[in-house]
């Protein structure tokens, strides 16, 4: 009752006219500033007429904002207000913000910046915006979206609905098959620390007439960082950390995504990761050049030459997977996605955590989980065994470690139906030998059998034999 009672309050602040006022101009002859015509030649760019920021404004685009706001969460931006508070405060000051957004007079806070570890190591600066311009963000997004995703390139994989890594992952997989196994591997240096703003808000002038969206959008690019108690200008890149930033990333990588088709390359690409599948080697230096060149002058990027390569695509990595050199090649979990799967699965299992083995195994369940979401889309079950079985001896060393004295690890043997001679004996090699090389031993893979583990709740990651 309570949540019908705010939406219903919220839709009183979104207010009336913004129900009607879009579907009014409409009915009164102005275009759809969605539905525009392209013009002939221009790769069936959509444009818009002004009237757009009544299309972002309008209740049912705002009530969906505000939902999507609250499935992400996240944390507060600079002025502390957490998701939660946003219903209430809109309730109260949406009719002035909606003001000023139709008058072109909103100007966004400055984001709270954060470092957050990279997979790879080092850190990567997060900037986090305020709830209520993540909302805003988000109303933008979608009126944006739905006009400029179907003209991007059906190679751009990242950040587009219906769209997905795996898919990218498995678009490569075919390019190789059909014989293109050379990889033109880009890696952009910092790209959304470097996208030109001037650059990036010509070709959103090219789709956007509304001066007023215009205006929005540049003061998010422009409304500068708040670090270590200052806030700094912001003269070039697109904080990650907002709705619109991969949206208008595609947009600026959408340049390189027609340029690549011009011509006649095949390629993937994800967000920043860029892969261009060719014939030879030679083939793939002479593209590495010209598109690193054609990002240098074209769109002011440059290309870190110590990540990016010509090479096969079973010695490189692209979305956390490789691909086995066979003829027909097989989705494999790359190796540093293995490097740092094992990380996190010492860190949960460590015998100085100061936790019980049920509760690691509950902390590790809910990480395989996920990670199996995602990996488990590799093709080479036999790795996902091999992690499996060192998952379990992991906990199986953990357990003997905690069990401590042979008075406590004799007891828990027979406790896991161990009979008395086995068990003694395991107990008394201890002494000769450490818990890491006792996990393998076959009286404690008995006792702390799969089943056991099934039992407890440890997910499995290789699918079921047939």
């Amino acid at each position: 009752m309570g949540s019908k009672r705010q939406n219903n309050q919220l839709e009183l602040a979104f207010g009336e006219a913004v129900r009607s006022e879009a579907p009014n101009r409409l009915a009164r002859g102005t275009e759809d500033p969605m539905a525009r015509p392209a013009v002939e030649g221009s790769a069936a760019l959509p444009e818009v007429t002004g009237g757009l920021m009544e299309v972002i404004v309008a209740r049912d685009n705002l009530k969906k904002a505000l939902a999507q706001v609250k499935r992400n969460k996240g944390a507060p931006g600079i002025d502390g207000m957490t998701v939660e508070e946003l219903t209430p405060y809109l309730k109260e000051h949406w009719p002035a913000i909606r003001a000023q957004l139709l008058d072109g007079a909103y100007r966004p806070q400055p984001v709270r910046r954060v470092e957050i570890p990279k997979p790879a190591g080092g850190t990567r600066a997060l900037g986090i915006p305020t709830v209520l311009d993540r909302f805003i963000q988000q109303a933008v997004l979608q009126v944006l979206q739905s006009g400029w995703d179907a003209t991007f390139s059906p190679s751009s994989y990242g950040f587009r609905p219906g769209r997905s890594a795996h898919q990218a992952v498995a678009r490569a997989q075919q390019l190789i098959a059909a014989g293109r196994c050379w990889v033109v591997d880009i890696d952009l240096e910092k790209f959304f620390d470097r996208v030109n703003h001037d650059l990036l808000m010509g070709l959103v002038a090219k789709r956007v007439d509304d001066r007023r969206v215009r205006r929005l959008i540049r003061g998010y690019l422009t409304a500068g960082v708040l670090a270590d108690g200052l806030v700094g200008p912001t003269g070039e890149g697109t904080p990650q950390g907002g709705p619109l930033s991969p949206l208008l990333s595609n947009l600026m990588l959408d340049v390189l995504d027609k340029e690549l088709e011009r011509r006649g390359h095949r390629f993937v690409r994800y967000a920043d990761d860029c892969n261009i599948y060719v014939q030879s080697q030679r083939a793939g230096e002479r593209v590495m050049a010209s598109v690193e060149q054609f990002l240098t002058g074209r769109l002011k990027l440059k290309v870190n030459t110590a990540k990016s390569a010509v090479a096969r695509p079973e010695a490189r990595k692209f979305l956390g997977f490789s691909f086995t050199g066979e003829v027909e090649p097989r989705r494999r979990i790359a190796p540093p996605a293995l490097a740092r799967f094992t990380s996190r699965v010492r860190a949960l299992t460590r015998r100085t955590a100061g936790v019980s083995l049920q509760q690691a195994i509950d902390r590790l369940s809910i990480y395989l989980t996920g990670w199996r979401g995602y990996f488990g889309f590799c093709q080479t079950p036999e790795q996902l065994r091999n992690l499996e079985g060192w998952v379990r001896r992991r906990l199986r060393c953990l357990a003997w470690a905690q069990w401590r004295t042979g008075r406590r690890r004799y007891t828990a043997l027979r406790q896991h139906g161990i009979g008395t001679s086995l068990a003694a004996t395991t107990t008394g090699a201890a002494h000769r030998h450490g818990p890491w090389r006792l996990s393998r031993h076959p009286v404690l893979q008995a006792a702390l059998s799969n089943a056991f583990f099934a039992a407890s709740g440890l997910p499995t990651l290789a699918p079921a034999a047939a």
